[in-house]
């Protein structure tokens, strides 16, 4: 897969590194994702913008082995979740345990404490568990016991779930689904695509050949790049008319939050980054908006009952909102 890379004459030569490290990750991705291309991408982009994404697509599409194909590309800890109903907060964030030698109880972390964690289905966990998570994914700590353990960066969670209506599935709360910064659509393969699937997975292991290329370190220093990204203050205004857009709209019962747009501007440093760039552009963000959005509002009974989704309401907000400079 080969990412656009276009150098300009006042490019930051280090962003120019992190956009050839990039290049190379989503080249890794795309030996065993085929035929997705603008999916690894966003994912590449989350993980240089220090976000989180979901995955919602049906069984078999590839959810979970995109999760542990970026996984496998960064040197770093890594652990999975598989999220099911009888799964407790404890599995996640860890317990205290009792040692009878010292006479003191001892922490145990749970698999939350990695660098990249693929949560599993989250959504076929109780609403219990899945609040485990909330102050892991916003602050990168997690408090047990009263006694707050910090999450070693990077870190990020890559969520698979299956569609709400699906039997044996709880829709994540709102408060949940602000946490990722992007929710994200494989959607099937095309047949040319399935064909060289079929080709090239049906006897071997798709994820055995793969091998790191870079290791947590070198997404540490390739976020901090990023975020020397330029975005100039009508670009800023734009997002906020996006996000007032949200919530002023007839057909959204409630809007887009500030962490929306902190998420949208951060995400689009990143996608500019891989366009070769040192600033943000509009067609950065607006290739970026209903990813990081959509899932963020709650639709009107009226939009609802006429059958609109998420999806077409924010694409309809972005036409409808002036862009700065046309």
């Amino acid at each position: 897969m080969a990412i656009a890379v276009r150098q300009a004459d006042d490019q930051d030569p280090g962003l120019t590194d992190v956009a050839r490290r990039a290049q190379q990750i989503a080249g890794n991705i795309a030996r065993t994702i085929l035929g997705k291309e603008d999916v690894i991408r966003d994912c590449v982009v989350a993980l240089l913008a220090g976000g989180h994404v979901i995955i919602e697509d049906f069984p078999g599409v590839g959810k979970t082995l995109l999760g542990k194909a970026l996984a496998r590309s960064v040197s770093c800890r890594f652990q999975r979740i598989q999220f099911t109903p009888d799964l407790l907060p404890s599995d996640v964030t860890g317990v205290s345990v009792f040692n009878q030698k010292t006479g003191e109880f001892e922490f145990r972390p749970g698999p939350i404490f990695a660098n990249i964690v693929l949560a599993d289905e989250i959504n076929r966990s109780s609403p219990k568990t899945q609040a485990s998570l909330l102050e892991c994914m916003e602050e990168r700590q997690a408090t047990i016991d009263t006694v707050t353990h910090p999450i070693s960066a990077p870190f990020m969670v890559i969520a698979t779930q299956n569609p709400i209506e699906y039997e044996g599935t709880y829709p994540l709360p709102e408060a949940q689904l602000d946490r990722f910064m992007m929710r994200l659509r494989i959607g099937y393969p095309s047949p040319e695509a399935e064909e060289e699937i079929l080709e090239d997975q049906s006897s071997h292991e798709p994820l055995a050949a793969l091998d790191p290329v870079l290791n947590g370190s070198d997404v540490l220093a390739m976020q901090k790049a990023v975020s020397r990204v330029r975005i100039v203050s009508s670009l800023r205004r734009y997002v906020v008319d996006l996000l007032t857009a949200t919530r002023t709209s007839r057909e959204v019962y409630l809007g887009a939050s500030p962490r929306a747009g902190l998420a949208l501007v951060r995400a689009a440093k990143a996608l500019a980054v891989l366009r070769g760039r040192d600033f943000v552009a509009p067609q950065d963000l607006k290739d970026l908006a209903v990813r990081v959005l959509a899932h963020r509002i709650i639709l009107s009974s009226e939009a609802r009952v006429h059958g609109r989704s998420e999806v077409a309401v924010v694409e309809a907000l972005l036409a409808s909102t002036p862009v700065p400079g046309g």
